[in-house]
């Protein structure tokens, strides 16, 4: 069965080699550029995993981590927090993420992280 993954990026350059690269990966995206358009997307299906950016124009990725794991239809769903600003590491941790990719990124180390993800929760 094909992995979802839910992407919420508002850059749309970082979006589409987001997009891209998973989709040659073989997974079924779902993507958001706004907190309202993830909120929105979610009440039709949810994913089999999030990766989301901090800095957003209408919220803060941190506190979207944090709701999704205090929320218990998505507390067991993998999340990767994205961050080109180094302190996110430690909030991102605080919010329990299951990840933290630090942008710029490494497209390989982006896909390995996520099969590692996905393989821990079918395991």
């Amino acid at each position: 069965m094909t992995k979802r993954i839910h992407v919420l990026e508002d850059d749309s350059d970082i979006r589409y080699i987001i997009e891209y690269l998973l989709k040659d990966e073989g997974y079924e995206l779902q993507l958001s550029s706004s907190v309202s358009e993830l909120k929105s997307k979610l009440r039709d299906s949810l994913p089999d995993l999030f990766i989301i950016d901090v800095m957003l124009p209408d919220g803060n990725g941190i506190e979207i981590c944090d709701d999704l794991k205090s929320d218990m239809f998505t507390r067991h769903i993998p999340v990767i927090v994205m961050s080109a600003n180094p302190r996110s590491k430690q909030m991102s941790s605080q919010a329990c993420a299951d990840d933290y990719i630090s942008k710029p990124f490494d497209l390989d180390d982006v896909v390995n992280r996520i099969n590692n993800l996905l393989l821990k929760k079918t395991a």
